[in-house]
């Protein structure tokens, strides 16, 4: 068992002020597979001072020093490949192949973004006889999820790095494995010390100290909705910047035509990717009520490929949920839909056969849903899928905007024109058009902005957008 009791503060792995154990759980197992340790708000004061002391100097570089600091951190990262992509399937039961493809290799993608926005933006401009200037907004406070561990929070890092900002990091308790490795790639990069703080810990203690900090200039959030309303609670009192990504319940459109045919397996697929454990998730399938039928019958067929199981297998499609508390959310929220009359395609409730333990769910899909049941409704984040039948691309479009949620949408037709039609009436911060695969993984445009509409969040990430999101403005007025 692995001892990752250290937090990295200023440059050094030191040891908590009081030490609060924490066993880091194998889902696919239930194995306790290495023991971190729970901070407290002295760390993260600690760890702050740390990032404030740090930015004086770091704020100042100047661009080519921050892309080549950049640059070193891609070059050490693609040394520690495999180690980080094993760490993922290892804390949170990504398939080994999904790790490889796309959980790991997302932070190449980020930082290079990051880079081509740095090399090309402009931090001072004339605006009449008024100079703009674009400073970095100062210390950052990231509190980061389970289910893409790296990638939340590369995804932040990579515009703060280049801004010439400074942090203190939560990662989620029960992901903190990746983390570790992620923050020995940057010391071995040469990010100076207390420019990149790791602090242990769970959302009530360190999450709230980080949120209330006075030392803090902005908290970036990427969790739950009502997470996320804690976070802006929290911050409110020091008037700090917050910018948050949240839940969602992506609504996948899919109009009439011949591309049902690959559209509707290829949808199920990006619902269960990361089995459903992703915000972005299209999880309420829209298909005209005349084809429902057809729809079921491409389900059926489509998920006899599947294959539940071992994450370390490179045969395994689909790993189990991230642990005991979101087994049993995922398993009420499958038994509501049942009580509540859905038709049930595949999967159910239990475990798959074969899997004896671990926090493996079988992928389901219902159908005859409406939209006021839970499951058309709540951000179930598992691998259930529903399919609610709609009249007409008004009521789809109805159907699609009525939730608290506005993450992302997606519509498939043979006409992309049509496509795009209906995806500007998706109240959504990202929309995908005919979303089919080029190469087996999701598309994921790394300069494009990330985020949502109503209560999925506030703010972008990635790209200029997200690069902005670290700055503040000064007017220089002679």
């Amino acid at each position: 068992m692995e001892n990752y009791q250290k937090f990295y503060i200023d440059g050094q792995w030191v040891e908590p002020i009081d030490a609060t154990p924490f066993d880091v759980i194998n889902p696919a197992t239930e194995e306790v597979v290495a023991r971190t340790s729970l901070g407290s708000a002295a760390d993260v004061d600690r760890a702050v001072a740390a990032a404030r002391s740090a930015f004086e100097t770091f704020s100042g570089w100047s661009v080519k020093d921050r892309v080549s600091l950049l640059e070193r951190v891609i070059e050490q990262y693609e040394r520690r490949f495999g180690d980080i992509a094993w760490a993922i399937t290892t804390e949170m039961g990504s398939p080994i192949s999904f790790s490889r493809g796309l959980q790991t290799p997302a932070t190449l993608g980020h930082l290079r973004a990051a880079i081509a926005v740095l090399k090309d933006f402009k931090f001072e401009y004339m605006l009449g006889r008024t100079r703009i200037l674009r400073e970095p907004i100062g210390v950052c406070g990231f509190i980061t999820p389970w289910n893409w561990p790296i990638n939340q929070i590369t995804a932040k890092l990579g515009g703060a790095l280049a801004a010439g900002c400074t942090m203190v990091v939560k990662p989620s308790e029960y992901a903190p494995l990746s983390p570790v490795i992620l923050t020995e790639i940057l010391a071995a990069a040469g990010v100076p010390p207390g420019v990149f703080n790791l602090v242990n810990g769970d959302g009530p203690t360190v999450g709230s100290a980080i949120s209330k900090h006075p030392g803090i200039d902005m908290v970036s959030f990427t969790g739950s909705t009502a997470a996320g309303i804690t976070v802006a609670r929290d911050a409110a009192a020091t008037v700090k910047r917050v910018h948050q990504e949240l839940g969602g319940k992506s609504a996948n459109i899919l109009l009439s035509g011949r591309h049902m045919e690959k559209s509707v397996p290829y949808g199920m697929i990006r619902a269960f990717t990361n089995s459903g454990q992703s915000c972005i998730a299209p999880a309420r399938m829209l298909v005209p009520e005349a084809e429902v039928g057809h729809v079921v019958n491409l389900i059926k067929s489509a998920s006899k490929a599947f294959v539940v199981g071992d994450p370390r297998s490179p045969d395994t499609t689909h790993g189990p949920v991230v642990n005991g508390r979101q087994y049993d959310r995922v398993q009420k929220l499958i038994k509501s839909g049942i009580d509540e009359g859905a038709r049930l395609v595949i999967g159910g409730e239990g475990r798959p056969a074969g899997c004896n333990r671990g926090y493996f769910v079988q992928p389901t899909v219902f159908a005859d849903v409406t939209p006021g049941m839970r499951i058309a409704r709540e951000e179930i984040f598992g691998p259930v899928l529903t399919i609610i039948g709609y009249r007409d691309v008004d009521h789809a479009v109805e159907i699609a905007n009525d939730s608290i949620y506005g993450l992302a949408g997606f519509v498939s037709a043979d006409d992309i024109k049509d496509a795009d039609t209906v995806g500007r009436r998706i109240r959504a911060g990202r929309i995908y058009l005919n979303d089919l695969p080029q190469d087996e993984t999701p598309t994921y445009e790394f300069e494009a902005p990330f985020g949502g509409y109503k209560q999925s969040g506030n703010g972008r990430e990635v790209g200029l957008f997200g690069f902005e999101e670290f700055h503040e403005v000064k007017a220089v007025i002679a």
